[in-house]
């Protein structure tokens, strides 16, 4: 199956869907819960991670943020590998708790930012978990009692959702309990959870114009947005994708180069990459860093890198090489 491109840059807003192996609980009790939202908070500060919206369920958990400097990939690796290793360690448990890794979905901030934080909130309302928005103002575990001012974090941007319904924060709470109580009947929404979208990159599907006709327009199962976010979407993802490729099959170039030259040369290439100072295994070094310099255009520091010296004596290694032959 060809390779998708990831969507994950920096700044990037992602509805992402945690779910227990075979829908098994990932929770136990208060303290589990407790753990995750600590270790979650920990990481959104160390990161850059903006989390918008969250609902912790019994045996899913879903969450809303704007993706931190090391992607979204990093934040979720690091949260949900600490969090199972410590789990299975207090219930004596092996293997995996949660189903795959875990489902992303890249947003368009407008329109969908607000109905994705109503959606998330009211998880625990469409599962009975409470009856009424007024017991929900009381659950600990979504970041709903945050918004509207009945627990506090330093992680959570409150602010951020808030100044989308007012600059006063009093009118924002109230518009926001407003917006909860509109959608409270909602029920579950297949569009914001990649239900309803095509499930292959790049896929076209009929959609009905507001003149009543048949249009194509273009989706993707990991993207929620209009159809030329979608296409900007993409185009970013290849373009990234097409940088990886391009970098892997350099460094592939690269190591086989310098395999190849110090077998020929009989030096040990472990001796090469070391930084070895003997004659002979500095005159193959220079050899090799202007073969990969002038031949592969790869930059003075990458070789320096592979080559376990400094960028300096790189630089200095390829100058007398050239000068050599142009004599």
């Amino acid at each position: 199956m060809p390779r998708q491109a990831r969507l994950d840059a920096p700044g990037t807003l992602h509805h992402v869907m945690i779910r227990g192996i075979e829908g098994a609980p990932v929770f136990q009790d208060d303290l589990d819960r407790s753990d995750f939202v600590s270790r979650m908070g920990l990481l959104a500060e160390k990161t850059g991670t903006k989390v918008l919206a969250w609902a912790l369920m019994d045996n899913h958990i879903h969450l809303l943020m704007f993706s931190g400097h090391e992607g979204i990939s990093k934040f979720m690796r690091r949260l949900l590998t600490g969090y199972a290793i410590r789990y299975n360690l207090k219930y004596h448990r092996r293997g995996y708790l949660f189903q795959n890794r875990y489902k992303s979905i890249v947003c368009e901030e407008e329109p969908y930012l607000l109905e994705l934080v109503r959606y998330i909130h009211l998880n625990p309302l469409r599962a009975g978990v409470v009856r009424s928005l007024k017991e929900l103002d009381r659950y600990p575990w979504s970041g709903h009692r945050v918004l509207i001012g009945g627990d506090k974090n330093g992680w959570q941007e409150r602010e951020y959702v808030l100044q989308q319904f007012s600059e006063s924060r009093r009118r924002a709470i109230l518009a926001y309990r407003r917006f909860m109580e509109d959608g409270r009947d909602q029920g579950r929404r297949p569009e914001l959870v990649g239900g309803e979208l095509i499930r292959s990159r790049g896929g076209w599907s009929q959609v009905l114009s507001a003149r009543g006709k048949r249009e194509r327009a273009k989706h993707d199962a990991r993207i929620l947005g209009r159809e030329d976010f979608v296409e900007e979407m993409l185009r970013e993802a290849n373009k990234k994708l097409r940088r990886q490729l391009r970098t892997g099959a350099r460094e592939a170039s690269m190591e086989g180069v310098i395999r190849k030259m110090c077998m020929e040369a009989g030096v040990e290439e472990q001796e090469v990459r070391n930084g070895g100072q003997r004659r002979r295994v500095s005159k193959v070094r220079s050899q090799i860093a202007y073969y990969l310099s002038h031949e592969l255009g790869i930059s003075m520091a990458e070789i320096a890198r592979n080559l376990g010296v400094c960028s300096s004596a790189i630089i200095k290694a390829v100058q007398k090489l050239e000068s050599q032959k142009e004599k």
